[in-house]
């Protein structure tokens, strides 16, 4: 079978790009037709992101492991588009650059059958130019709450570090 994407990038103008790709590819082989598409040379760093119907950002799966072995990491050469993405659970959330956090919205639109004389992956459409610079991102507070409000958020002033009560030769 063949799945259609479309994969947008997070800013305002309206970018994006339709990609048909074979269901059985890896995740890495996708992330490599994705950089292609959008004019990046593959070099940087990146991961998929399992996401629901709202894009919350689930399970990631990472171009490389970077952990310290104490937890299991889902590879992209180790999984294949269809254990991740099927027609209940259509969306990724895939970063590219984790210094400028490119951020593309993936959406699988259609799973289709091969057509006969046609090559995949195949970028179907293309739309909007990528910007310069990756768009500014607004992270916000996480499940453990917004600061503000909280006890002492209100009095506490950075700049006044020489008025805090601790021994800088502490060690």
């Amino acid at each position: 079978m063949i799945y259609r994407f479309r994969i947008i990038l997070d800013t305002e103008e309206d970018v994006f790009r339709d990609i048909e790709i074979e269901q059985d590819v890896t995740l890495e082989e996708f992330h490599n037709v994705i950089t292609q598409s959008f004019g990046f040379d593959g070099t940087e760093m990146a991961s998929f992101y399992v996401s629901d119907e709202e894009w919350n950002q689930g399970e990631e799966i990472s171009l490389f492991d970077m952990s310290d072995g104490s937890q299991p990491v889902r590879l992209m050469n180790e999984t294949t588009l269809s254990d991740v993405v099927n027609e209940s659970s259509p969306k990724l959330i895939y970063i590219y650059d984790f210094l400028s956090m490119w951020t593309f919205l993936v959406e699988l639109a259609e799973v289709a059958s091969y057509e006969d004389g046609r090559e995949y992956p195949n970028v179907m459409f293309v739309h909007g130019q990528i910007p310069d610079n990756a768009p500014e991102k607004e992270f916000k507070a996480d499940e453990f709450g917004d600061l503000e409000g909280e006890e002492g958020y209100d009095d506490f002033d950075i700049d006044s570090y020489d008025e805090m009560d601790f021994n800088e030769n502490w060690n």
